[in-house]
């Protein structure tokens, strides 16, 4: 597959996945059941973290090794935890709060916002390392390389961006139908959850860029970085509230279930 279209591709198809998710609140009347909760934060858990292993991790200590040789930690490790940094900033930062954590609101609470504002900043924040997980992959397509890393990095793309936009789908809808209990119309809610997949795009394209335009040096470092913001987004935020549902098993079954998703995307791409 062409480079440029391999891009394309996987930047579009991550929004789009998140635009089908919050557009099935037309076909709902109610929230989620706590089994279909646990079951959806499950899955995207398991994916979540299976991306960050395959899809970044993996690469990262390849290109370390060949860079660094036996300081190849460095680069994995230091990038790593800059990205569980970022987010523990953005987390203890940005006013948000999580749909079955309503009455613990998290950030500075110095800054006055609504409730759907927080819940919708908790979601943009849980984005972000998505956004550079899949724009990182494509920077490498855009800096360009020999036959054989080229063909490698496509289905690395491609495989990220498959693997994230199935979990952007139950996650779209995720934010856009509970808001119907709190007597959001139908196209304000669908409006809501659009706009949370739009930051998945723009950190891409930003970070995509950013990686066509560093040394390939760096490279181990931007891939561990959005790992370690993706793993720490998963155990912040989405493993706990699978594990807290009365239904946790289901949970931790789609988390099975996701995980095994991504290796064998890994495999087949």
């Amino acid at each position: 597959m062409n480079e440029t279209l391999a891009i394309i591709i996987s930047i579009s198809s991550i929004f789009i996945a998140t635009t089908i998710g919050s557009g099935l609140v037309f076909f709902f009347k109610k929230n989620f059941s706590s089994k279909t909760s646990a079951i959806i934060v499950g899955l995207a858990s398991g994916i979540m973290i299976s991306t960050s292993f395959f899809g970044l991790l993996k690469p990262a200590l390849e290109q370390a090794q060949e860079s660094y040789d036996k300081i190849a930690f460095l680069p994995m490790v230091g990038g790593f935890i800059l990205g569980c940094l970022l987010l523990y900033a953005l987390d203890k930062l940005v006013p948000h709060i999580h749909i079955n954590k309503e009455e613990h609101a998290e950030g500075l609470p110095s800054i006055r916002t609504t409730k759907r504002l927080k819940f919708f900043l908790a979601v943009a924040m849980h984005n972000i390392p998505e956004g550079l997980a899949v724009g990182f992959a494509c920077g490498v397509l855009l800096k360009g390389g020999n036959q054989e890393a080229m063909a490698l990095g496509v289905s690395t793309a491609l495989a990220l961006a498959i693997g994230i936009s199935i979990q952007n789908i139950p996650e779209g809808a995720a934010v856009s139908i509970p808001m119907l209990e709190d007597g959001v119309s139908k196209p304000k809610a669908f409006l809501y959850g659009l706009a949370s997949g739009i930051v998945e795009p723009i950190f891409a394209v930003i970070a995509m860029f950013i990686t066509s335009a560093v040394a390939d040096m760096a490279l181990p470092w931007l891939l561990s970085f959005a790992a370690g913001a993706m793993i720490y987004v998963t155990i912040d935020e989405l493993v706990p509230e699978f594990k807290q549902s009365s239904n946790s098993h289901f949970g931790i079954w789609s988390f099975i279930a996701g995980f095994a998703i991504m290796m064998m995307l890994e495999l087949l791409l």
